[in-house]
């Protein structure tokens, strides 16, 4: 009895269907995400079972390490532009258009008044690595912070109004969802 020669079928698989998808896939990955903003410090929320959505707009960011350094970020650049203009006022300092430009596009910053200058003259890699060690005075003698959060309130003082008028006076702090236990 003769052998049955059984017909090779080629292996090659066609991949041009997936790519397809994958490419599909890492586009709409790329669109439908949010980009962390880098931070001088690494901030740990508390946990809670409160499910309220913090506004997207208008956002005053206070960021406080654990050795009590202070840090802020203001999510748009016109208010970053007013405040430091306002707060320079208030220590006798004046800014250049590339000192303003420079300041606006900060993610956080938290220099003392004094340093500013200085701090906006550097390139953004020893930017990042000066300012974990500084941070906004808030001791008695220089209590910067105040200027700060007084000035930066007024440039917003539409929002802060409005929440006046309607005797909103209450803050949202930033919390991680805390899981709960089903009884």
């Amino acid at each position: 009895m003769s052998k049955v020669k059984v017909a090779r079928k080629s292996t090659r698989i066609d991949m041009t269907a997936m790519s397809d998808v994958t490419v599909l896939l890492l586009t709409f990955f790329m669109l439908t995400s949010t980009f962390v903003k880098k931070e001088p410090v690494q901030v740990t929320t508390p946990a809670s079972v409160s499910e309220i959505k913090i506004p997207e707009t208008n956002i005053l960011q206070i960021l406080i390490d654990p050795k009590g350094k202070v840090f802020m970020s203001l999510d748009k650049q016109g208010d970053m532009i007013e405040t430091l203009t306002s707060v320079g006022k208030d220590y006798g300092i004046t800014f250049t258009a590339d000192e303003f430009r420079k300041f606006k596009i900060l993610k956080t910053f938290g220099v003392p008044m004094k340093n500013m200058k200085a701090f906006l003259a550097m390139t953004s890699e020893n930017q990042d690595k000066v300012l974990k060690d500084l941070g906004i005075p808030t001791d008695k003698a220089n209590n910067e912070f105040k200027s700060w959060i007084k000035n930066a309130r007024a440039t917003n003082k539409d929002v802060m109004s409005s929440l006046q008028d309607l005797r909103e006076n209450r803050y949202n702090l930033i919390t991680a969802l805390k899981k709960v236990s089903a009884k």
